[in-house]
């Protein structure tokens, strides 16, 4: 067994099947699947059912995912290290990241940091959940991620570095039923339709305490697709509870962006592995913590 064949392993668990993960490794189908067998006789242990054309992961399968993480990271970190003795002149931060705060305040994390290492790539992973968040850090699949949580984290398999706190606004369409400037009683959205996210977001939490207050709304769309939400509150379709990370996006779409009352915020953090970090990940943290 070597890293080489954990690394088409995990590809073909994260691309969900063989033919994705041999195009993505730029491999023909059956190496890719002549290495798996391979490493399925070193183990003793057949990793997948092959389906017709799925791979659906066996118990032998699922439980190599994480120790296999954990041993391309190690050599991503063996790699990483030595050749940081001469600088940060190569390399990739992983980062998981739920849509609202891939907005803001990533982006703003990313610019300062391809200004000060712009030999080092960054790839975001989308997490929908903050579950979703520590799970990927938690088993290797991104090195970071950013954690928003109407709670404070608690510290556990990974680490917490609180960042900053975001606001929930009210998105409106510009001849939406607010006055601009005027901020909005959330008793007030009783009788609207609302757009919302899937459940285990910060922005369907909000809504769902509303409702469980007492507040009669209507949610008229539940969507996962985070860009859908902007179109639809343009087109008249609802209303959309969101972080104060939309404003400036929102606003130069022509929406009306408004403060809720009571004021009520997301916490926002940055999460690491406990394991060792690359040289590219401390300084991803190191800018993101300087201006936090």
């Amino acid at each position: 067994m070597d890293v080489r064949q954990l690394e088409y392993f995990l590809a073909v668990v994260d691309h969900g099947g063989f033919n994705r993960a041999a195009s993505a490794l730029y491999l023909s189908q059956p190496s890719l699947s002549q290495a798996i067998r391979a490493l399925e006789r070193d183990l003793g242990s057949d990793l997948f059912h092959r389906i017709g054309r799925r791979a659906v992961l066996t118990e032998a399968g699922t439980a190599l995912i994480e120790p296999a993480r954990e041993a391309v990271r190690s050599l991503q970190l063996a790699r990483a290290s030595v050749e940081s003795v001469h600088g940060l002149r190569g390399g990739r931060v992983d980062i998981a990241a739920p849509p609202s705060q891939a907005v803001e305040p990533l982006t703003g994390m990313i610019d300062r940091f391809t200004r000060a290492h712009p030999a080092v790539s960054v790839r975001v992973q989308a997490a929908f959940t903050p579950r979703d968040v520590t799970e990927m850090v938690r088993t290797g699949v991104c090195e970071l991620g950013l954690l928003a949580s109407p709670d404070a984290a608690p510290q556990g398999d990974v680490r917490i570095h609180p960042l900053v706190e975001q606001r929930f606004v009210l998105l409106t369409p510009p001849d939406g039923p607010f006055p601009p400037g005027v901020p909005v009683r959330h008793e007030r959205l009783a009788g609207h339709r609302l757009i919302v996210g899937q459940k285990g977001t910060g922005m369907r939490r909000y809504v769902d305490d509303l409702r469980a207050e007492g507040v009669e709304l209507t949610v008229v769309v539940e969507t996962e697709h985070r860009v859908a939400i902007l179109p639809l509150v343009l087109r008249g379709v609802g209303l959309a509870v969101v972080t104060d990370a939309w404003r400036g996006l929102a606003e130069r779409a022509g929406a009306l962006v408004l403060d809720l009352e009571p004021t009520t915020s997301l916490h926002i953090a940055l999460v690491s592995r406990r394991a060792q970090l690359t040289p590219a990940a401390r300084a991803f943290m190191s800018t993101a913590m300087e201006r936090s």
